[in-house]
């Protein structure tokens, strides 16, 4: 079986850069060079966080009444035995 390297392509890998490169070898021109694309710094931890946590609570503050508004007082009686004996069931 070939040895196949996990070693980066000088090629592009973006599918039409790939394919101008490609028929410009094919052709005898001079490929383009495309300039490489900086990405953006990552967001610090607690930057993350922060929007997770305003996200979360946006969904949290809609959902929770809502869907306690559509459930019935049995089903929601169900729900909670539910719940408990999957806390229970752990602590054994």
């Amino acid at each position: 079986m070939a040895d196949r390297s996990r070693k980066q392509s000088k090629r592009p890998r973006d599918l039409n850069v790939r394919a101008a490169d490609t028929v410009a070898r094919a052709t005898g021109q001079e490929p383009e060079t495309v300039p490489e694309v900086t990405q953006s710094p990552e967001p610090t931890p607690e930057e993350r966080h922060a929007a997770a946590v305003a996200l979360g609570r946006l969904g949290g503050k809609k959902g929770g009444p809502a869907r306690a508004r559509k459930l019935t007082q049995e089903q929601r009686r169900e729900s909670a035995k539910k719940a408990a004996n999957a806390r229970w069931s752990q602590r054994e």
